[in-house]
């Protein structure tokens, strides 16, 4: 009998946008040979399976189940496809945990932890990966801007802590001037805002991930923004980027590459795949850490789709991939 899967998608953030973009390649090339694929869309309004028809049959949040024409519908294992809360920030994976289904993301310690971009950074640190210096700002408890600018060196990026894609970024080159603006933008989106050095350098994103109980690191790619920075609109808007993949690096820095990546993926525990995102700096011959993204975009203008081509795996083997090894942890 085929193992019965679960995709959700949608979600509670403005990454719910992604997510579907996300879920139109992923249900496009899933093996429906092997897996009974459900959709199940997690929205503010409801968590539901949509019928053809446009019928929306209700989850049983008692057991994350469907009752479909009197038979009762449960599942094998969850492939998570939501960006932001609750699918990236650990919120569905500890209710899953808590019914026992394994699904094919990290769990849900490890994606609260993620999802907190100065808790990665200072975690990062403690195992020896190089990060920038930042600065984190609490709703209610914050500093003021000139306090914050006497402890950092500028350029800085300003940015939501939690949360991903880019959402509510700032690159703030004059503290006098923009450094407030850009924090009230990023508060819109978060009552804790990173504060960020700049490091100068050659931006690189690889994706990692686990098969068969290996770790695999992707053909890494440069990224080049055609805008200051690499922000949500850089990300998601065809021609605003240059991605490169394979980075045309020499061997020493893409073996630094790898074994950071490598190393990142075992120090968090992660499970699934990830992509981490490096700055790394010529004038110091240092890779630095920035982020790590725990549920990575699967859309046309997502980049680890673009590694796995690279590397000479179709989406429907990296799928199958990641739902085997979730159906092994049950």
């Amino acid at each position: 009998m085929k193992p019965t899967i679960a995709f959700v998608t949608g979600g509670y953030s403005g990454e719910s946008v992604i997510s579907y973009k996300s879920a139109i390649t992923i249900q496009n090339n899933l093996d429906y040979d092997r897996f009974s694929v459900y959709r199940i869309d997690i929205t503010p309004e409801g968590w539901f399976h949509p019928l053809p028809d446009g019928t929306k049959i209700p989850v049983d949040k008692n057991d994350f189940s469907l009752l479909i024409e009197g038979k009762r519908i449960t599942f094998d294992a969850v492939l998570v496809g939501i960006h932001g809360t609750p699918g990236e920030d650990g919120k569905l994976q500890g209710y899953f945990d808590m019914l026992g289904l394994p699904y094919t993301s990290c769990d849900a310690a490890v994606s609260a932890l993620t999802f907190n971009k100065r808790m990665t950074v200072a975690v990062a640190a403690f195992s020896g990966i190089s990060v920038a210096r930042s600065v984190l700002l609490i709703k209610g408890r914050m500093e003021s801007p000139d306090e914050v600018a006497g402890k950092l060196k500028f350029p800085v990026f300003v940015k939501a802590n939690n949360g991903g894609s880019s959402i509510g970024m700032s690159k703030v080159n004059s503290p006098s001037e923009e450094l407030g603006p850009a924090i009230e933008k990023a508060f819109k989106e978060d009552d804790q805002v990173l504060i960020e050095e700049f490091i100068e350098g050659r931006e690189f994103t690889i994706g990692v991930f686990r098969a068969k109980g290996e770790i695999i690191t992707l053909p890494f790619t440069e990224v080049r923004s055609k805008k200051e920075f690499f922000d949500f609109e850089a990300k998601y808007t065809a021609g605003l980027n240059e991605e490169t993949t394979p980075a045309v690096v020499d061997e020493d820095i893409a073996a630094k590459v790898r074994v950071t990546a490598k190393k990142i993926y075992q120090v968090f525990n992660c499970n699934g795949v990830i992509r981490i995102d490096f700055i790394y700096n010529e004038e110091k011959k240092e890779l630095f850490m920035l982020e790590i993204n725990t549920v990575p975009g699967q859309s046309e203008a997502s980049i680890v789709p673009q590694q796995l081509h690279v590397a000479g795996w179709t989406l429907k083997q990296f799928y199958s991939s990641l739902l085997d090894e979730a159906l092994a942890r049950r």
